[in-house]
């Protein structure tokens, strides 16, 4: 049996396991070393599963993970987040569907703050929904706006997926933040022009409150929420301005989550403890997955497979290339879970990329647009789920997708965008360098 022949084999193999819910870091690497012994004997794959996961978890670029991580525990921990809501609410009341849009803007800025698409739909899936509801909103439109809104967490920065991506690609990390700003804006704005033009065509959908507030109260509620922006503000900016790397921004947004929420008198021992042991679980299981994804690339390089997919796909243009990617990323959406997705393709579609010229920080924010999309897609669509797993049988879960469809036709239009106009991804960071 020759080297293609066992790359194709342990491909299967890994999807195998990972359908059987293997974990998937455990399932890579286990393929991964028993590929290489087959290729290569006993010795070899020992000397490589020893070296790699060294290498990997020494890689200071790694640090940005639990930092970031800590971040968000410690600024939802300590409450800097609770009031985004209520504050997205009032100045939005006047619009068509202004709780649904309000959901979408307070889910934005949440999700720069925790990183994570899932936690940004279940914290609001318990917030906003319920207040929708109760406002006579249907619970389609209640329920598929908060779960659409939560996939903001994977493209808006401090993005754990953008870190991966730039870890496994080899691309800096700063970059894809930045690059990944504007579509993650232009997602949220077309999120809320789907929900303002459906429900003022069909105002069922979401009943025109009658809600006043005076200038007072609207002072109020920008005094509960002025924390979460200065700390994206400044997390972001100093990224942006390049005062310090995306690594070391992990390190100063933790730094100043306890600062602000010390100074708000909001910060605990049991809240800095619980923020701890949750960034310490989070980092074991994503450094766990990376180690076996980096085992799994050099096993695939290994078997030539990246060699054999470039030259099935020469004569093909880029744009062809990505539109087929795309399509292959839609469909492994539909069964597997987003990092998933990410380490099983990009060590054999990478050597295709650099083939074609393609510019990585565009691709990796068509990746993890892509990825977004397979957040809400059934039959998997984890953040359905997680939204149904916080609100019991309140909303079943056929009205839940048939409330995202809408939502997912926003991101195909977004994304064609994305595709049609590289510089959407691409101008700021050229801006920033300039």
């Amino acid at each position: 049996m020759d080297r293609l022949d066992i790359g194709f084999i342990g491909i299967v193999i890994t999807l195998l396991l990972i359908g059987i819910r293997i974990p998937i870091g455990v399932a890579m690497g286990a393929v991964a070393i028993a590929g290489i012994y087959a290729m290569l004997g006993l010795m070899p794959a020992i000397g490589i599963a020893k070296a790699i996961p060294y290498e990997l978890v020494g890689d200071w670029n790694l640090s940005a993970v639990p930092m970031f991580l800590l971040m968000g525990y410690v600024a939802s921990g300590a409450g800097l987040t609770s009031g985004l809501f209520a504050a997205a609410r009032v100045f939005l009341n006047r619009v068509p569907g202004g709780l649904a849009s309000a959901s979408v803007a307070s889910s934005a800025l949440f999700a720069s703050a925790s990183g994570s698409s899932v936690a940004t739909a279940a914290a609001f899936s318990r917030i906003a929904i319920p207040e929708m509801l109760k406002a006579g909103y249907a619970p389609s439109l209640a329920a598929g706006s908060v779960a659409a809104a939560g996939t903001l967490g994977s493209l808006i920065p401090p993005s754990v997926l953008l870190i991966v991506f730039g870890l496994m690609m080899d691309v800096s990390i700063s970059t894809l933040f930045v690059a990944g700003l504007i579509p993650g804006l232009l997602s949220g704005v077309m999120f809320i022009a789907l929900i303002t033009v459906r429900t003022t065509l069909n105002p069922s959908l979401a009943p025109r409150l009658k809600e006043h507030y005076t200038l007072r109260q609207k002072i109020d509620l920008i005094k509960d929420v002025w924390p979460l922006p200065v700390l994206i503000a400044g997390v972001l900016g100093g990224i942006f301005t390049g005062i310090f790397t995306a690594t070391e921004a992990g390190a100063i947004g933790a730094f100043l989550a306890a600062v602000i929420a010390l100074f708000r008198r909001q910060l605990s021992f049991s809240v800095m403890r619980t923020a701890l042991i949750d960034t310490a679980l989070s980092t074991s299981a994503i450094f766990i997955i990376v180690v076996g994804a980096a085992l799994f690339a050099r096993f695939i390089a290994l078997s030539t497979v990246p060699v054999w997919v470039t030259g099935f796909f020469e004569g093909y243009s880029a744009l062809s290339v990505i539109l087929m990617i795309g399509v292959l990323y839609l469909v492994l959406g539909c069964f597997l879970e987003s990092i998933s997705i990410m380490l099983l393709t990009l060590p054999v579609l990478a050597p295709l990329l650099a083939h074609l010229g393609v510019d990585l920080i565009w691709f990796g924010i068509l990746t993890v647009k892509l990825l977004e999309i397979g957040l809400v897609t059934p039959p998997v669509g984890m953040n359905v789920y997680v939204i149904r797993s916080s609100l019991g049988n309140v909303i079943p879960l056929g009205k839940i997708f048939a409330g995202v469809s809408w939502f997912i036709l926003a991101d195909l239009i977004t994304l064609a965008l994305l595709i049609a106009f590289p510089v959407i991804s691409l101008w700021l960071p050229a801006f920033m360098a300039n």
